[in-house]
């Protein structure tokens, strides 16, 4: 059970922190089996309610899992181990296309929004106290009621993931259930380990979680539910309006659920948004500007139902306190400004993305990419086939970093793809993938 390791310790804090220490060093692996409460407090001397203190510790540090009767064991992915730290090493020479980076060659120029930022700041600096940038919430506002999202209150949070964790961590507790896509985006999966919560997988297709996957895990019992609604990290998929209705549908019967949906892609995509937002009590849409003007603009607008946003922005409070005012007043004036042409820089994504799908699908090679900025390739095997693909001078990311339990894939990103590469780049995935094909998606 425990090899050679001794749990030992005076206080709760000890034990839990020797069992992680233990866990990080690789003494304690993945799937071992931790003893009975009482045969911890035995053996380090301790009485049973300071064990069972050490194990809710664990569990909440997302190092343990408790499996009722079947006891508790380590995480099979601890919170230790990150899946970002699931990666390859690109040779000197390979086409890397294995970051999810946008364009930078679509990115706008930053110093004329930069510039009006400071000059704003010298003629009313953001002191402590100041509330989010007026000029933002505003525009922000306008864009979400013309994409139908449901009105609400709104809040601005140093990105998407900023916002999710703040949000999950006020209405979920360890161990509770939250539904995921699967595949999905790498840092929410950490974050939900880290969290101690236990991921409840939903397949999908290209428009998005399948509502059969959503119903069965309502029906378990979730206490929270994680959408993408386009451009969906890695698979591309892209919420459709009748997917909508129906997991609308599906939500409507369960209102306690909280509702997380993520739409990171505004700004660079093509597919326009069908909203899930309001359907139930809890709820909240992040809209992220990472894509759109640049990763270093970490910048989210959040709306949703009051009770959420007011206990996000508590958090808020109790931690960073605000998001730069500079830099919210940066984005105001990119959208002010229209300093990206959403259309052009989505269609340029769209020649990409589209043009390597069909060359694949002519090839006999399925893939996916409905919208954004990344295709996903099914393959039997991960490792032979990212191997054969950096003999040919191409790294793509292993889609081991995305599942919970979906058949193997890749994941290329392709937002700095020239049109002149995509033949080749088909050329050689095929080559390469042949053997190693699978028509399965999730």
């Amino acid at each position: 059970m425990l090899g050679t390791y001794t749990i030992a310790g005076e206080t709760a804090s000890e034990i839990a922190a020797g069992v992680e220490v233990a866990v990080s060093e690789g003494r304690l692996p993945p799937g071992a089996m931790l003893p009975p409460v009482r045969e911890v407090a035995a053996r380090a001397g301790v009485s049973p309610g300071t064990a069972a203190a050490a194990y809710r510790l664990l569990r909440e540090r997302g190092v343990v899992e408790t499996a009722g009767r079947r006891g508790t064991r380590v995480r099979p992915r601890p919170a230790s181990t990150f899946r970002e730290e699931i990666r390859i090493d690109v040779p000197a020479g390979a086409r890397d296309l294995a970051k999810g980076n946008p364009d930078p060659r679509l990115l706008p120029p930053l110093h004329e929004a930069l510039a009006a930022a400071a000059r704003a700041h010298e003629e009313r600096p953001a002191m402590y106290g100041t509330g989010d940038d007026d000029e933002l919430i505003a525009l922000a506002g306008e864009r979400l009621r013309a994409d139908g999202v449901p009105p609400g209150s709104l809040a601005i949070t140093s990105g998407t993931l900023d916002a999710v964790e703040r949000v999950l961590a006020v209405h979920l507790r360890p161990g509770d259930a939250i539904a995921v896509e699967d595949p999905g985006w790498t840092a929410l999966l950490d974050l939900v380990a880290v969290l101690g919560l236990r991921p409840v997988p939903m397949r999908l297709d290209d428009e998005g979680p399948l509502p059969e996957e959503l119903g069965r895990a309502l029906r378990a019992g979730v206490r929270a539910v994680v959408i993408t609604a386009r451009a969906q990290n890695p698979t591309g998929a892209a919420v459709s309006a009748a997917r909508a209705e129906a997991l609308r549908g599906l939500l409507a019967a369960y209102p306690e659920v909280l509702l997380i949906e993520d739409d990171h892609a505004s700004g660079f995509v093509e597919v326009p948004l069908h909203p899930l937002g309001g359907v139930t009590t809890r709820w909240i849409l992040t809209r992220s500007t990472a894509k759109a003007f640049g990763p270093d603009l970490r910048l989210a607008l959040i709306t949703g139902d009051p009770v959420t946003l007011d206990r996000l922005r508590g958090r808020q409070r109790l931690a960073a306190g605000w998001v730069s005012h500079l830099l919210q007043r940066a984005v105001a004036h990119l959208w002010r400004t229209g300093a990206v042409d959403t259309a052009a820089v989505a269609a340029s994504y769209a020649r990409r993305r589209d043009g390597l799908v069909s060359a694949l699908a002519g090839r006999g090679v399925p893939a996916h990419g409905r919208s954004g900025l990344n295709v996903w390739i099914p393959v039997a095997d991960e490792a032979t086939a990212i191997t054969r693909l950096l003999a040919r001078g191409w790294a793509c990311a292993p889609g081991a970093r995305n599942r919970i339990g979906a058949p193997p894939a890749l994941r290329l990103t392709v937002s700095s793809l020239d049109l002149e590469e995509i033949e080749p780049l088909a050329d050689d995935l095929t080559a390469a993938l042949r053997p190693t094909l699978t028509g399965r998606y999730g």
